[in-house]
């Protein structure tokens, strides 16, 4: 069988795999979040804090408690980090410097998990599992807790009410992604994937010399990090270390795990607002604008326009010969397209345009599909913008699902979709305009721009996937990526919030001749138009001087 043939049948099996739990799946997060009943782990729980889990929210209140509690969790996971010394598991590795612990603290926190460190050689076990994988857990369920919150304020008329932030959280983890967790680290396990608490396992090498390769608890934290589209490995590898992706079942089988949710969030919103066909229209752009990313990425990496990729044939530079390029590709695209970050290649070795095509994913907003949660309050706001522009383009007030879209709930949108190319486009100037920024760059040039560019993208997206070749350690880095994923994280979640308080508040609007229908074709083409008409605007000129001028030379 042929790559190529070998690679169509990977993405007919995923999407295959995804349209079967499509509805099932969307179906069981709409009740998760509809329902009046609490368990009795959860009434634990909120009795243990102090919750009245039946008290609903204004949308202040509401993202006051994504903020402290996003908050709380950076501080513990940084004190974590630098009373690791004390910790069981330590293995003799000592407090992490401040600089990577307030770093990691923030890429956790924020879901984007981006690491400038060496996991296996600065933290041990304790930090891991007691830090990291639970991070990875609630950072992704407040991203579906928002998520959720926007949708009921399309959903709901003359309230001021968006539910309970600590309910939503509680159940995301409990009733959604622990247990599919679990049964994914099963599967994990069964098709070769590791799981252990020895620091390491000593092998006898080649040269007769013998050598430790790092081991960890990698299945419980590899479940998550994709099921929750956060990315961070235990082992510096990723997803390309034979321990965390040993072949090409379970690396098929962990990019349906991080596609997954984004996905089915899409029939969540439909079954909420009491229109399927919504969701669908919204299902549609986001695989539209995946099949196309996919597919050019495919080609720019079949069809090499270097000396030596020519000479091999392909550019298979960077790229782990267990996957060849279809699954390094579809990975990429998958990756860079739902805010998840984990690698099984080196996107720095991909050619110009097929790591623009990664780029560009994010620098789109990460909609197709998007993170848990984040994608799918992303697409909505920009959905909100188009409608927007068409009222413009006829002449009257717009609307979409049955809410007029004023001054307030438009401008709500603006912040939201501006805030993560200010981050980056500022990050990225002033990183080029320093003199010892620059110097910690390994390649200059339109490469040299595009990987620093990748970097901010990747903060400001809550992304945390890297371009390599530059050296992200030093203080300028580490803080203003902590910055930018902060910011790129909280400044839109805020802005969502108050767009879903405003849209709660409203009366339903009848629809009559003059409503845009929001749910065939013609929308589903404005939309997407719209995704392509905002990236394209902002970050054109930045984009032709790096991977568009890499991929023309």
């Amino acid at each position: 069988m042929s790559s190529a043939v070998a690679g169509l049948a990977q993405v007919g099996l995923l999407v295959v795999a995804l349209a079967a739990v499509y509805g099932p799946f969307g179906a069981y997060l709409a009740g998760v979040y509809s329902s009046d009943r609490h368990w009795r782990v959860e009434r634990v729980l909120y009795r243990l804090v102090g919750v009245d889990p039946d008290a609903e929210q204004r949308w202040g209140a509401y993202a006051a408690g994504v903020l402290g509690f996003s908050f709380v969790s950076i501080v513990l996971l940084y004190v974590l980090q630098r009373v690791q010394a004390w910790l069981p598991w330590n293995f003799g590795r000592g407090p992490v410097e401040p600089g990577i612990a307030f770093n990691t603290a923030v890429s956790f926190a924020t879901n984007t998990n981006w690491q400038s460190y060496v996991p296996e050689e600065v933290l041990g076990h304790t930090v891991q599992m007691a830090g990291l994988t639970v991070q990875n857990f609630v950072s992704a369920a407040v991203g579906m807790a928002v998520a959720v919150a926007l949708v009921r304020g399309f959903a709901r008329a003359n309230a001021d009410r968006l539910g309970n932030v600590w309910v939503d959280i509680t159940r995301g983890v409990i009733r959604v992604l622990l247990p599919l967790s679990f049964a994914a680290a099963v599967v994990l396990v069964a098709l070769g994937a590791a799981m252990s608490l020895a620091p390491g396992i000593a092998v006898t090498g080649l040269d007769g010399q013998t050598h430790v390769i790092a081991t960890a608890p990698i299945v419980s934290q590899e479940a998550i990090k994709e099921l929750g589209t956060n990315g961070g490995g235990v082992l510096n590898a990723n997803s390309a270390h034979p321990f965390s992706n040993p072949n090409g079942w379970t690396n098929l089988f962990e990019t349906f795990l991080l596609l997954v949710v984004p996905v089915s969030l899409t029939r969540t919103f439909g079954i909420m607002v009491g229109d399927r066909r919504q969701g669908h229209a919204i299902l549609s752009v986001m695989g539209l604008v995946w099949v196309v990313m996919l597919s050019v990425a495919w080609w720019a990496e079949t069809h090499p326009n270097g000396p030596a990729t020519l000479a091999a044939g392909a550019a298979m530079e960077g790229k782990e010969t267990r996957f060849g390029i279809p699954a390094s590709v579809l990975w990429a695209i998958s990756t860079t397209g739902t805010s998840t970050g984990a690698v099984n290649s080196m996107h720095d070795s991909f050619t110009g345009l097929g790591g623009g095509m990664a780029l560009l994913n994010m620098l789109l907003g990460e909609v197709a599909p998007g993170g848990v949660g984040s994608g799918l309050y992303g697409i909505l706001v920009l959905a909100v913008i188009a409608v927007f522009l068409a009222g413009l383009m006829v002449g009257r007030t717009p609307e979409y699902l049955g809410k007029k879209l004023g001054r307030r709930e438009v401008t709500a949108a603006a912040i939201a979709i501006l805030a993560m190319p200010a981050v980056v486009l500022l990050g990225t100037g002033a990183a080029l305009a320093l003199p010892s920024t620059v110097d910690a760059m390994n390649n200059t040039g339109a490469h040299g721009l595009s990987e620093v560019l990748y970097a901010y993208a990747s903060a400001g997206n809550n992304n945390g996937s890297a371009f390599a070749g530059i050296t992200a350690t030093n203080d300028f880095f580490q803080s203003t990526l902590g910055i930018a994923m902060l910011l790129g994280r909280f400044v839109p979640i805020l802005a969502v919030l108050a767009l879903a308080g405003s849209l709660a508040a409203q009366k339903r609007i009848p629809v009559s001749a003059g409503t845009l229908p929001t749910s065939g074709p013609l929308f589903v083409g404005l939309l997407t138009g719209t995704v392509v008409l905002v990236a394209a605007l902002t970050f054109l000129p930045a984009l032709a001087l790096g991977p568009i001028a890499e991929a023309l030379a």
